[in-house]
């Protein structure tokens, strides 16, 4: 998942300084998800309906614009936004709570961003300790019969995923894309595409050109998506960055740890 803070114009050069325990609340949060289109985005500061899915491009590096289902939680007008981005098997849903509290708590071009956060993902390949391929298949093999009850399809689906996807939050992240249509559960996420494209989806691409704003890569201490073999490759790309891991999280931090995950969001904002 990914946090970015929108500005007018670049930050200062210079190095990240310690910030106070809590930063105003950003003017607006806005809980984003792209369309099944590839290409890139720009949400507007207006709500909008949920966008229509739109049918697969022809090739994976598209450039044009998609639309983004998303959602806007006002905060204060004199703030600048906050953009939250999730990932995989995510969607704009995840992160209500957690935009809701952030407006509460607080008294694509990088001139654009003012500043940014990683949580629990590194800028290099992340096939050799992700699970998703586990995951996947696992999905790709629960049954569940029609005219059951919406919570008894979860539960049927949680059984059949547990002896693969044994950590109940990830179970419980992973349902949140089972959707009824038509009087059948399925999953709503193309189980079959991401399954094809998950080395891309796991790789990062090259780049060469740092980001010079100031960066908070935020990881859970029980995940091995931020580890210290990747602060070169963040250094050098990322020579802002702080590392910060919240003790006792997982890969879902914000779920394992909400509160401690607030507040360092919080005090990573600058001051008003």
């Amino acid at each position: 998942m990914m946090l970015r803070r929108l500005s007018r114009a670049p930050a200062p050069p210079g190095r990240l300084r310690p910030r106070p325990p809590l930063a105003a609340a950003p003017r607006s949060v806005v809980t984003a998800a792209l369309g099944t289109t590839p290409g890139l985005a720009t949400p507007s500061r207006r709500p909008r309906p949920p966008a229509t899915p739109l049918p697969p491009v022809a090739t994976p590096l598209s450039r044009s614009a998609v639309p983004v289902a998303y959602t806007e939680v006002s905060g204060r007008g004199d703030r600048p936004p906050l953009l939250m981005l999730h990932g995989l098997f995510g969607n704009r849903g995840n992160f209500q709570t957690a935009a809701k509290a952030l407006v509460r708590g607080g008294s694509g071009k990088p001139d654009l961003v003012e500043r940014l956060i990683s949580v629990d993902i590194s800028p290099v390949t992340t096939t050799p300790v992700s699970e998703f391929s586990a995951y996947i298949s696992a999905m790709k093999t629960v049954k569940i019969p029609k005219g059951l009850s919406r919570s008894a399809a979860r539960q049927l689906a949680d059984d059949q995923l547990r002896p693969v996807v044994q950590l109940p939050q990830m179970r419980q992240f992973l349902l949140t894309n089972l959707v009824e249509v038509e009087g059948r559960y399925v999953w709503r996420v193309n189980l079959e595409a991401i399954s094809h494209h998950l080395a891309d989806i796991m790789n990062f691409p090259p780049f060469h050109k740092p980001y010079p704003g100031p960066a908070l890569f935020l990881g859970g201490s029980n995940s091995p998506y931020i580890s210290s073999k990747d602060y070169p490759e963040i250094q050098r790309l990322f020579p802002r960055a702080n590392v910060k891991h919240i003790e006792g999280a997982g890969h879902i931090v914000h779920q394992d740890k909400f509160k401690e995950f607030i507040t360092a969001v919080l005090n990573f904002l600058p001051p008003p």
